[in-house]
């Protein structure tokens, strides 16, 4: 926790000062607290005490179905909230661990913490050809300047629609840099920051045009940045992979 979140310790419990806490470091809220409890406070058989972790997970019934597995518990000293404890004896894996304090610090982080963390995500972005040359935009380059997108960040994927009279997906980027400081305004397009994209596939015009993306997937308009549903993301891959 310290070395990946670059986070420090601190002890707040005047009842139980050796219990580290971790907090996130511009909301204080707590993502973790170790301590050790009676075994017989977890429903375990004996009153020695345990080592565990306290994490908080994104739903009940999250919670319901990891507490059924050994070394899992409601959280003890918890009594509201999606709060688990987990064996701290070598019951659970080391890498499971990790992973449900990985799954706390996003629960319990601010929303913009969130947006920093979270993993890779795929964007249908319009492009309009009236106002760029769309069909040539990665002649000369592989990579290029567009206008960022609300809560695009780097290293998602952005799939190109270009409105009519095209009207259809026609590239699938990488963005490899985002919320660069621009600077223009015209009668039809303001811009006050740019991201990069790179080119990793095109697709033929008449593949995912607007008729199949309202027939088989659902997608009635492209306005702005908007995520690619499951099934699509799948049809996309197919095709490149082809």
């Amino acid at each position: 926790m310290k070395k990946k979140y670059e986070v420090v310790e601190d002890y707040p419990l005047p009842t139980a000062p050796t219990f580290p806490v971790m907090r996130h470091p511009d909301t204080r809220k707590w993502f973790a607290i170790i301590m050790d409890v009676p075994k017989d406070k977890l429903g375990l058989t004996g009153q020695q005490r345990v080592d565990v972790i306290n994490v908080k997970l994104s739903d009940a019934l999250l919670v319901d179905v990891v507490t059924r597995q050994d070394g899992y518990f409601k959280g003890y000293h918890f009594n509201r909230g999606n709060w688990i404890s987990i064996l701290l004896d070598g019951t659970v894996p080391f890498e499971d661990i990790c992973r449900w304090i990985d799954e706390s610090f996003l629960v319990t982080a601010s929303k913009q913490r969130k947006q920093e963390y979270r993993p890779p995500k795929e964007w249908i972005i319009p492009a309009n050809p009236k106002y760029y040359d769309t069909k040539h935009a990665f002649d000369e380059k592989s990579e290029i300047d567009w206008k960022q997108g609300t809560g695009i960040k780097t290293g998602d994927i952005v799939f190109m629609y270009v409105t009519a009279p095209v009207s259809a997906i026609l590239y699938k980027c990488r963005v490899t840099r985002t919320n660069i400081p621009y600077d223009y305004t015209d009668d039809h397009l303001t811009i006050r920051s740019i991201m990069k994209i790179e080119l990793l596939e095109r697709f033929k015009p008449d593949r995912f045009t607007f008729h199949v993306l309202k027939n088989e997937y659902g997608i009635y308009a492209v306005r702005g940045p908007r995520g690619v549903p499951y099934s699509l993301s799948e049809a996309l891959k197919s095709c490149c992979d082809v």
